[in-house]
């Protein structure tokens, strides 16, 4: 305890780090605040009742967990920050598949200021094709909730989740540039958050009041705790390989000679196998809901076979996301400029097929592992935890709160280092999603 507080009075020392947290802080409350904000012109008592009584297990489920609830409150930040997520993506995808904004991500500095101001008028296009069919949902969902349905009330309200959804992306870059961690990430990790009290609170009523009891309910925790131990290993495990750097001698001074390493994820995708896998799911249930059809399996999100086809296209995906993420040509080639090669191995082509090799191997069971954690909220629902906490057992809720908590922590860590502190482990150091990356030299 003595040292969390010695800890606690370092991180609050730090002039920086302070105003850093208070900035952060203040950020997030203004967020928190906004998502209880009702678009005007709605019921909000009805709505709660009407949504409240319908199943919202399914992908309304889950983006009203990433809004920390405002999705279903019909607040103006009822869209969230999806908007941008997707528009983040669809531009990801563009630089790597068009020539134009490749030829932007080679320019530096200015090259990504062009693709963030590209990123930022695709979100007001996404959000302002995404709005009207939210709030048509929401009507359909109760409609006895909305007092006005005439055509101004239409054009304010798309105007007002355009101008909500702009703003939290304007609050996640100020959390970047002057607070602590990624902003938009945090934001993220907030919406989640947010409903877990509601669902913790839930399922401890439940396990005193129900079967099970206390023993169970610990038994679920320590089961928990496993879970996050198993996601921190998939978000940090690496497959290290050596790099030797040539030695130069420029006067009197020797440069390279060292041993580097270049660290493979093994979980290279991140969280996005798990978003394109849910997507596709999404597709049947939202063309049996246009045409009065049945879904299917498709509408059971804890049933055997949704779960099945669900890991399937999570492991395809992992593959599919992590050749367009990791090119072993572009490594081969930056390490043969930079007079780095890998010991028993020919620079060029030979090392491209190495790593190539090395990332199939690796690749397998990282994607094996992740659609196990995508799972397993399914999983936790089948042996009796409520729906609304097995969501925390796993998929991509927990993958979030994992990543952002590492980096989060390592910056601070960083900060405390650095005015030659000691660290927030006893022992050994705090590692984010990005640390570890090799530095290749420059000749």
């Amino acid at each position: 305890m003595k040292r969390f507080l010695d800890t606690i009075k370092n991180i609050w020392s730090i002039e920086e780090l302070r105003q850093r947290i208070l900035y952060t802080l203040g950020f997030i409350m203004v967020y928190r605040l906004g998502s209880f904000v009702v678009l005007p012109g709605v019921d909000t008592a009805v709505l709660e009742q009407m949504t409240n009584s319908n199943d919202q297990r399914g992908l309304v489920g889950l983006i009203n967990m990433f809004a920390g609830g405002a999705f279903l409150r019909a607040s103006i930040f009822g869209l969230g920050i999806m908007p941008y997520i997707t528009a983040s993506i669809i531009i990801q995808l563009l630089t790597m598949a068009v020539p134009f904004f490749q030829k932007l991500q080679k320019e530096g500095e200015s090259g990504r200021k062009k693709i963030n101001q590209y990123t930022r008028l695709l979100t007001i296009g996404v959000t302002a094709v995404q709005a009207p069919g939210y709030l048509a949902s929401l009507k359909a969902t109760a409609p006895n909730a909305f007092l006005d349905n005439s055509t101004f009330w239409w054009f304010q309200s798309i105007l007002i989740l355009v101008t909500g959804t702009m703003f939290i992306m304007w609050l996640g870059e100020r959390i970047t540039d002057r607070g602590l961690g990624n902003g938009i990430s945090l934001i993220i990790m907030i919406g989640i958050i947010a409903r877990l009290p509601f669902a913790f609170l839930t399922e401890v009523n439940s396990r005193l009041t129900g079967s099970g009891g206390l023993i169970v309910f610990l038994v679920e925790i320590v089961f928990l705790v496993m879970v996050v131990i198993a996601s921190i290993l998939l978000v940090q495990g690496t497959r290290r390989i050596p790099v030797q750097f040539a030695k130069k001698i420029i006067g009197n001074k020797q440069y390279g000679g060292v041993r580097q390493y270049l660290p493979l994820k093994v979980n290279a995708a991140g969280v996005m196998p798990i978003i394109f896998a849910q997507a596709i799911m999404f597709i049947p249930s939202a063309i049996a809901g246009y045409t009065n059809l049945s879904g299917g399996i498709f509408n059971e999100r804890y049933g055997f076979w949704y779960n099945f086809i669900f890991a399937i296209l999570i492991v395809v995906f992992t593959y599919f996301y992590t050749a367009i993420m990791v090119n072993p040509t572009m490594l081969a080639d930056e390490m043969k400029r930079n007079g780095g090669f890998i010991p028993g191995v020919p620079a060029g082509k030979k090392t491209a097929e190495f790593i190539d090799k090395v990332m199939n191997r690796i690749t397998l069971p990282g994607s094996l592992f992740l659609a196990f954690v995508a799972i397993m909220p399914a999983i936790a629902q089948k042996i009796g935890v409520n729906s609304a906490f097995a969501d925390f057992y796993g998929g991509t809720s927990l993958l979030i709160l994992v990543g952002v908590v590492l980096d989060t922590l390592q910056q601070i860590e960083t900060y405390l280092l650095n005015r030659h502190y000691d660290g927030l482990m006893k022992s050994g150091r705090i590692k984010g999603r990005s640390s570890g990356a090799m530095m290749m030299q420059q000749a």
